[in-house]
Protein backbone atom coordinates (compact mmCIF):
# COMPACT_ATOMS: atom_id res chain seq x y z
CA UNK A 1 0.00 0.00 0.00
CA UNK A 2 1.39 3.17 -1.10
CA UNK A 3 1.93 6.58 1.53
CA UNK A 4 -0.99 8.04 -0.56
CA UNK A 5 -3.40 5.05 -0.15
CA UNK A 6 -2.85 5.00 3.55
CA UNK A 7 -3.78 8.32 3.82
CA UNK A 8 -7.28 7.65 2.10
CA UNK A 9 -8.06 4.24 3.87
CA UNK A 10 -7.43 6.25 7.04
CA UNK A 11 -9.45 9.20 6.32
CA UNK A 12 -12.38 6.81 5.14
CA UNK A 13 -12.36 4.96 8.22
CA UNK A 14 -12.70 8.11 10.42
CA UNK A 15 -14.54 9.44 8.97
CA UNK A 16 -16.93 6.94 9.27
CA UNK A 17 -15.99 6.15 13.03
CA UNK A 18 -16.46 9.92 13.45
CA UNK A 19 -20.24 10.18 11.87
CA UNK A 20 -21.34 7.05 13.62
CA UNK A 21 -20.79 8.66 17.38
CA UNK A 22 -23.97 8.91 19.32
CA UNK A 23 -25.40 12.66 19.50
CA UNK A 24 -25.60 12.10 23.41
CA UNK A 25 -21.86 10.67 23.48
CA UNK A 26 -20.55 13.90 21.13
CA UNK A 27 -22.74 16.47 23.13
CA UNK A 28 -20.96 15.08 26.40
CA UNK A 29 -17.62 15.34 24.33
CA UNK A 30 -18.18 18.67 23.66
CA UNK A 31 -18.87 19.90 27.28
CA UNK A 32 -15.66 18.02 28.02
CA UNK A 33 -13.91 19.65 25.20
CA UNK A 34 -14.83 23.09 26.64
CA UNK A 35 -13.49 22.14 30.14
CA UNK A 36 -9.91 21.41 28.59
CA UNK A 37 -9.96 24.64 26.38
CA UNK A 38 -11.36 27.37 27.57
CA UNK A 39 -8.34 27.55 30.34
CA UNK A 40 -5.96 27.50 27.69
CA UNK A 41 -7.58 30.46 25.76
CA UNK A 42 -7.62 32.70 28.52
CA UNK A 43 -4.65 35.65 28.17
CA UNK A 44 -5.69 35.37 24.13
CA UNK A 45 -7.39 38.29 22.53
CA UNK A 46 -8.68 38.86 18.78
CA UNK A 47 -10.67 37.30 16.79
CA UNK A 48 -10.55 33.46 17.42
CA UNK A 49 -11.95 31.20 14.32
CA UNK A 50 -13.99 28.23 15.13
CA UNK A 51 -16.03 25.78 12.83
CA UNK A 52 -19.50 24.85 12.12
CA UNK A 53 -19.62 20.95 12.69
CA UNK A 54 -20.34 18.47 10.00
CA UNK A 55 -19.85 15.20 9.61
CA UNK A 56 -19.75 13.99 13.21
CA UNK A 57 -16.72 16.79 14.40
CA UNK A 58 -17.14 17.58 17.64
CA UNK A 59 -19.78 20.87 18.35
CA UNK A 60 -17.84 23.76 19.61
CA UNK A 61 -21.08 25.72 20.70
CA UNK A 62 -20.32 24.87 24.69
CA UNK A 63 -16.93 26.45 23.42
CA UNK A 64 -18.66 29.70 21.73
CA UNK A 65 -20.99 30.00 25.20
CA UNK A 66 -17.95 30.61 27.22
CA UNK A 67 -15.01 32.48 25.49
CA UNK A 68 -13.85 35.13 27.47
CA UNK A 69 -14.67 38.63 26.21
CA UNK A 70 -11.16 39.44 25.14
CA UNK A 71 -12.02 36.81 21.83
CA UNK A 72 -14.44 37.30 19.38
CA UNK A 73 -15.93 34.32 17.75
CA UNK A 74 -15.64 33.95 13.89
CA UNK A 75 -16.58 31.13 11.15
CA UNK A 76 -14.57 30.32 7.81
CA UNK A 77 -15.93 31.25 4.39
CA UNK A 78 -14.45 29.55 1.63
CA UNK A 79 -12.86 31.73 -1.40
CA UNK A 80 -13.20 31.31 -5.20
CA UNK A 81 -8.83 31.78 -4.76
CA UNK A 82 -8.81 28.64 -2.48
CA UNK A 83 -8.11 30.17 0.41
CA UNK A 84 -10.21 31.02 3.52
CA UNK A 85 -11.57 33.79 4.63
CA UNK A 86 -13.57 34.53 8.30
CA UNK A 87 -16.50 36.68 9.46
CA UNK A 88 -17.50 37.40 12.92
CA UNK A 89 -21.11 35.21 13.83
CA UNK A 90 -23.16 35.39 16.86
CA UNK A 91 -26.13 32.59 17.64
CA UNK A 92 -29.10 33.97 15.21
CA UNK A 93 -27.17 35.88 12.58
CA UNK A 94 -27.47 35.17 8.88
CA UNK A 95 -25.92 32.25 7.73
CA UNK A 96 -25.71 31.05 3.66
CA UNK A 97 -24.45 27.10 2.61
CA UNK A 98 -21.30 26.75 0.67
CA UNK A 99 -20.93 24.32 -2.36
CA UNK A 100 -20.24 21.36 0.69
CA UNK A 101 -23.04 21.62 2.31
CA UNK A 102 -21.33 23.98 5.57
CA UNK A 103 -23.31 27.08 6.76
CA UNK A 104 -21.23 30.21 6.42
CA UNK A 105 -21.46 33.77 7.95
CA UNK A 106 -23.63 35.82 4.94
CA UNK A 107 -23.11 39.30 6.16
CA UNK A 108 -20.09 41.08 8.00
CA UNK A 109 -16.87 42.17 7.10
CA UNK A 110 -14.55 39.18 5.68
CA UNK A 111 -10.79 39.02 7.15
CA UNK A 112 -8.15 36.69 5.92
CA UNK A 113 -6.21 34.61 8.02
CA UNK A 114 -3.36 36.22 8.86
CA UNK A 115 -6.25 38.68 11.30
CA UNK A 116 -6.43 35.55 13.40
CA UNK A 117 -5.61 35.27 16.99
CA UNK A 118 -6.60 31.35 17.45
CA UNK A 119 -7.93 29.23 15.19
CA UNK A 120 -9.41 26.21 15.81
CA UNK A 121 -8.98 23.33 13.29
CA UNK A 122 -11.16 20.55 12.37
CA UNK A 123 -9.15 17.07 11.95
CA UNK A 124 -10.04 13.20 11.04
CA UNK A 125 -6.38 12.47 12.92
CA UNK A 126 -3.64 13.81 14.47
CA UNK A 127 -0.10 12.45 15.82
CA UNK A 128 2.52 13.35 18.59
CA UNK A 129 4.35 15.76 16.26
CA UNK A 130 1.20 18.41 15.90
CA UNK A 131 0.69 16.50 11.88
CA UNK A 132 -3.20 16.90 11.26
CA UNK A 133 -4.97 14.71 8.71
CA UNK A 134 -7.62 16.98 7.51
CA UNK A 135 -10.63 16.42 4.44
CA UNK A 136 -8.04 16.39 1.50
CA UNK A 137 -9.14 19.51 0.75
CA UNK A 138 -6.22 22.15 1.55
CA UNK A 139 -7.86 24.76 2.80
CA UNK A 140 -6.18 24.94 6.02
CA UNK A 141 -2.89 24.03 4.61
CA UNK A 142 -3.42 26.71 2.13
CA UNK A 143 -4.67 29.67 3.96
CA UNK A 144 -2.00 29.16 7.09
CA UNK A 145 1.08 28.38 4.28
CA UNK A 146 2.49 31.49 5.79
CA UNK A 147 3.41 30.39 9.35
CA UNK A 148 5.88 28.29 7.61
CA UNK A 149 9.20 29.97 7.46
CA UNK A 150 11.27 28.61 4.24
CA UNK A 151 14.66 27.39 4.80
CA UNK A 152 17.38 29.05 3.99
CA UNK A 153 19.73 26.26 2.92
CA UNK A 154 17.24 23.89 1.87
CA UNK A 155 14.28 26.25 0.35
CA UNK A 156 11.71 23.78 2.59
CA UNK A 157 8.90 25.39 4.48
CA UNK A 158 9.27 24.27 8.37
CA UNK A 159 7.27 25.76 11.00
CA UNK A 160 7.88 29.23 12.75
CA UNK A 161 7.65 28.88 16.53
CA UNK A 162 5.50 31.72 17.95
CA UNK A 163 3.86 33.14 14.53
CA UNK A 164 0.46 33.99 14.92
CA UNK A 165 -2.03 32.47 14.40
CA UNK A 166 -2.33 30.20 17.42
CA UNK A 167 -3.74 26.50 15.72
CA UNK A 168 -5.32 24.68 17.95
CA UNK A 169 -6.88 21.06 16.96
CA UNK A 170 -10.01 19.56 17.87
CA UNK A 171 -11.14 16.11 18.15
CA UNK A 172 -12.00 13.24 20.34
CA UNK A 173 -9.08 11.58 21.68
CA UNK A 174 -9.28 8.24 19.51
CA UNK A 175 -8.55 9.96 16.33
CA UNK A 176 -4.77 10.34 17.67
CA UNK A 177 -2.72 8.07 15.90
CA UNK A 178 1.15 6.89 16.48
CA UNK A 179 2.40 8.61 13.23
CA UNK A 180 1.42 11.12 10.27
CA UNK A 181 3.75 11.36 7.36
CA UNK A 182 4.38 15.25 6.82
CA UNK A 183 4.49 16.43 3.20
CA UNK A 184 5.85 19.84 2.50
CA UNK A 185 2.64 21.70 2.14
CA UNK A 186 1.17 20.40 5.58
CA UNK A 187 0.80 23.02 8.53
CA UNK A 188 1.80 21.42 11.63
CA UNK A 189 -0.74 22.87 14.68
CA UNK A 190 0.72 24.12 17.89
CA UNK A 191 -1.75 22.29 19.96
CA UNK A 192 -4.91 19.50 19.92
CA UNK A 193 -7.58 19.76 22.32
CA UNK A 194 -9.71 16.50 23.54
CA UNK A 195 -12.19 15.89 25.66
CA UNK A 196 -9.32 13.99 27.94
CA UNK A 197 -6.08 16.15 27.57
CA UNK A 198 -5.11 19.33 26.09
CA UNK A 199 -2.24 18.11 24.29
CA UNK A 200 1.12 20.94 23.47
CA UNK A 201 3.76 20.09 21.30
CA UNK A 202 7.22 20.25 22.13
CA UNK A 203 8.31 23.26 19.43
CA UNK A 204 5.63 25.57 20.35
CA UNK A 205 5.84 24.65 23.68
CA UNK A 206 5.06 28.08 26.21
CA UNK A 207 8.12 29.14 27.84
Amino acid sequence: MTAADARRHLRTAMRERRCAVPVRERLDAAAALAAQLLPELAGHAGHIAGYWAVGGELPLHAVQSALPATLRWCLPLLHADGHLRFAGWRPGQALDTNRFGIPEPSTGPRFGADALAVVLVPLLAFDANGQRLGQGGGWYDRSFAFRQAPDRNTGVASPSPGKMPYLIGIGYDWQRVERLDARLWDVPLDAVATPAAFHRFERHAKA
